[in-house]
């Protein structure tokens, strides 16, 4: 495996072959970009429409849709609000976010609130929850090749992640006056979550950290995605497959002065899921480092609070 460059990889090849595949991309990046993964290319670019029209609104027509409070989990969040952990200043995006439609009466409820959507693009809402169906699909299927790779049975991640928390975000990067290249818009940070799958990457800009310390580009095919391990899965694994360190960063030449959109889904395990050491992932060379399991609901509000979007 090239140590600076991340390999693509098929969703369309052997089962047998990409478990492996991707489990090597994951333990050495902690990401992989996946090509043929199905997404409906129609659906994608009427969702890239949408995002771009809501973006171009006025502030006063955006923030109608924050919800003061909420942890930034449904709706709008506005610029400067987020920041990664341990920073010094706020991330230079502003974003909204999709969740899952829970029919009434659905015992998750409780943690997880209900969408808001915006009355201004039309089929705004038609689109994203079909965007976040395909997202959820295809999620699974890649959490079923890393079950494979970690030893257990294909359909192991089914339980733990129906139902599931999981946020679809749309993320705008607007152009920095001035800059020329190099500002950050997002500190680096690694994700709450068990896996993202990211579109819109081939954007220059989104770098990861090795593990000698060097940042490197994550530059994926148009239209593939970006898969990257979250905290959570990297706690459930005990660092076998590590939730790596990311940022983005505004790129050199005339697209600096661009806005940059991406489309984040941020796979979730179900609140009421505990996050327990997988007993595969332990050994006298790598020893429990989480002997107390914690729920992903309570894992998730720990983050938030940290990254400043719960007080």
């Amino acid at each position: 495996m090239n140590l600076d460059t991340l390999p693509v990889l098929s969703l369309a090849a052997p089962s047998g072959n990409l478990a492996q595949d991707l489990g090597a991309s994951f333990q050495h990046f902690g990401f992989a970009l996946v090509k043929d993964h199905g997404l409906d290319s129609a659906l994608v670019a009427r969702g890239w429409e949408l995002t771009r029209a809501f973006f171009a609104q006025g502030e006063a027509d955006k923030r109608r849709w924050h919800i003061a409070g909420g942890g930034g989990q449904r709706g709008y969040t506005p610029f400067r609000t987020e920041i990664a952990k341990g920073a010094a200043h706020h991330d230079l995006k502003e974003f909204w976010h999709v969740g899952r439609e829970l029919a009434a009466g659905d015992p998750l409820a409780a943690t997880m609130p209900a969408n808001v959507w915006p009355d201004a693009p039309e089929d705004f809402r038609e689109t994203f929850t079909a965007l976040y169906a395909e997202f959820d699909r295809i999620g699974a299927e890649i959490l079923s090749h890393i079950a494979v790779r970690l030893g257990l049975a294909p359909d192991w991640f089914d339980p733990a992640i129906a139902g599931g928390n999981s946020i679809l975000r749309l993320l705008h990067y607007p152009p920095i006056p001035g800059e020329t290249g190099g500002a950050i818009r997002a500190g680096a940070h690694e994700d709450i979550n068990l896996i993202t799958l990211l579109l819109g990457a081939e954007e220059a800009g989104l770098e990861l950290l090795t593990r000698d310390g060097r940042w490197i580009p994550a530059s994926p095919p148009r239209g593939a995605l970006v898969v990257n391990i979250g905290d959570m899965l990297q706690r459930l694994t005990n660092h076998v497959l590590p939730s790596t360190t990311h940022r983005v960063r505004n790129p050199d030449g005339t697209r600096a002065a661009h806005s940059r959109y991406s489309m984040p889904f941020f796979l979730h395990l179900r609140s009421d899921f505990a996050i327990r050491t997988l007993p595969g992932c332990v050994s006298a060379e790598n020893p429990d480092r989480y002997p107390v399991p914690i729920t992903a609901d309570e894992y998730l509000h720990e983050r938030l609070r940290e990254i400043g979007l719960k007080v």
